[in-house]
């Protein structure tokens, strides 16, 4: 039987506010000594009450708002019981039914990843945002030894400074029908997330979670499938691999004609594969409501409305922006925004010169190329704009070659040097002299009569192996451009 894939995510993002959700604590506490962020409020004693953080509410709705998302006129906390050793009070403040944004939706490109049937080129994926709602964060658990169960460990570690961290969950509908549209999503989510400046969305200190719904249905069926919720992906990679091998577990279950158990399950990445954690739960399950410490919210109207003119501009709208004013392709454009630290950086690079063309050739090659290798984002890199510009410079004066410009990047990005130092002790200086050059290549033609020959006859491989001959004998250090111009002058 023909499947059809149903995907829904839920991610959780840690909003870099400087106090916690409910208590003054601070909530810059990753990597800091367990336990000492701490106060009766976010660790439940009892007679202590919460207070709600405006700044936090303030971050939910904008990034509702960056969703196409409707901002609630009156909105409020629940209570989310359930017992588990990371949450002091056994039961976390969260939203149920009357969430701050509701109603949105995200445009997904996917470059040539066109599922069977659809334009090869590409397509927009409308992924419907299901809300947008505040909660506090757990705290965090740390397994010891190796019990040989999932999850599981001969002892646990409870640290409480996470607990309280405001906390914002994005529930998507079930709009996603592949792993890749999956990933894309993620990712652009976090991108949006980044250029509002409320999060930095970092997966590996945990700023940013994603847990997904996975369902199969026979194709044209309405009704959705028996679904299982993979946890534990902490990269994009992840979601990708994750989903894929959740979605070969369903099918191999549904066509050996058993059923799909509806449950939690843990994504091992080093094994490659999801395992069992415990039943699903329902809604009803957490015996949600009203939280009785905390009274509604009103949001206005104007609050709404003043909230909304303090947007900064967003990927998309930066994206269209770099394409009108800068003439760059759409796949150009949307790799430079495809992070808020990416087009910032090339914002600042198009400040001192002006062909961005040259700009993102020289990123998207070398300079990613680089930081793939050492795993380093580009805020990271030692070779800031400044250093990009200079070599681009170096290059368009004619000082150095493609070529050598390769080599002084290697060595810009392993010790930060700006390429004009670079080029001088390494005594770097390309050859420009036309007389010179003419030298070499009159040298070249006189050593090679058989190539000559056979650029005559028409072989046109020949003139790229007189080009070669040249740069050899001068060591790479001679202008290409007058060695191609002064070999056709040369050559009949």
């Amino acid at each position: 039987m023909d499947y059809e894939v149903v995907i829904g995510l839920e991610i959780h993002v840690e909003l870099n506010t400087e106090s916690k959700m409910f208590c003054g604590c601070s909530a810059r506490v990753f990597g800091e000594e367990p336990n000492t962020f701490t106060c009766p409020v976010c660790l439940g004693f009892p007679g202590s009450l919460p207070v709600p953080n405006e700044k936090a509410v303030e971050y939910t709705a904008k990034i509702g708002l960056a969703l196409n998302c409707n901002v609630a006129g009156y909105t409020k906390f629940d209570r989310k019981n359930y017992f588990y050793p990371d949450m002091p009070k056994d039961y976390q403040i969260s939203q149920y039914d009357l969430p701050i944004c509701y109603g949105g939706y995200v445009n997904v490109e996917m470059e040539g990843l066109a599922p069977e049937g659809s334009d090869p080129r590409g397509y927009v994926r409308r992924v419907g945002i299901t809300r947008v709602h505040l909660e506090e964060d757990t705290g965090k658990l740390t397994h010891i030894g190796e019990s040989g169960r999932i999850g599981g460990a001969d002892y646990s570690l409870v640290d409480f400074n996470r607990a309280g961290v405001p906390l914002v969950e994005v529930v998507t509908e079930p709009d996603i029908r592949t792993p890749d549209e999956a990933k894309a999503f993620a990712q652009k989510l976090k991108n949006i997330i980044e250029h509002l400046g409320v999060s930095d969305c970092d997966m590996e200190e945990g700023s940013l979670r994603c847990d997904a719904n996975v369902s199969l249905r026979p194709k044209g069926a309405k009704e959705l499938g028996t679904k299982s919720e993979v946890k534990n992906m902490n990269s994009f990679r992840a979601i990708q691999r994750a989903l894929a091998y959740e979605i070969e577990r369903h099918g191999e279950v549904l066509e050996g004609g058993e059923r799909i158990v509806q449950e939690t399950r843990h994504w091992d990445a080093a094994k490659n594969v999801t395992m069992s954690l415990r039943s699903k739960e329902e809604a009803h399950d957490y015996r949600y409501f009203p939280e009785p410490d905390l009274v509604p919210m009103e949001l206005s109207k104007d609050w709404i409305a003043d909230l909304r003119k303090t947007l900064p501009e967003l990927p998309d709208a930066r994206k269209k922006r770099f394409m009108e004013i800068y003439k760059l392709s759409a796949y150009d454009a949307e790799l430079l925004t495809s992070s808020k630290a990416m087009g910032d950086y090339f914002e600042e690079c198009i400040k001192s010169y002006s062909d961005a063309k040259k700009i993102n050739n020289l990123m998207m090659g070398e300079l990613s190329m680089h930081l793939n290798a050492a795993n380093l984002k580009i805020e990271e890199s030692a070779v800031t704009p400044k250093h990009l510009v200079q070599l681009l410079k170096l290059i368009d004066d004619g000082q150095i070659s493609g070529k050598m410009a390769k080599d002084v990047f290697k060595e810009m990005f392993e010790t930060g040097k700006l390429p004009k130092i670079i080029v001088e002790e390494k005594g770097l200086v390309q050859i420009s002299n036309e007389e010179e050059i003419e030298k070499i290549v009159d040298m070249v033609l006189e050593e090679n009569q058989k190539a000559v020959e056979e650029y005559k006859s028409g072989k046109g491989r020949a003139f790229g192996f007189l080009v070669g001959q040249v740069m050899r004998l001068t060591k790479d250090s001679a202008n290409p451009r007058l060695v191609n111009k002064i070999l056709r002058k040369k050559l009949p």
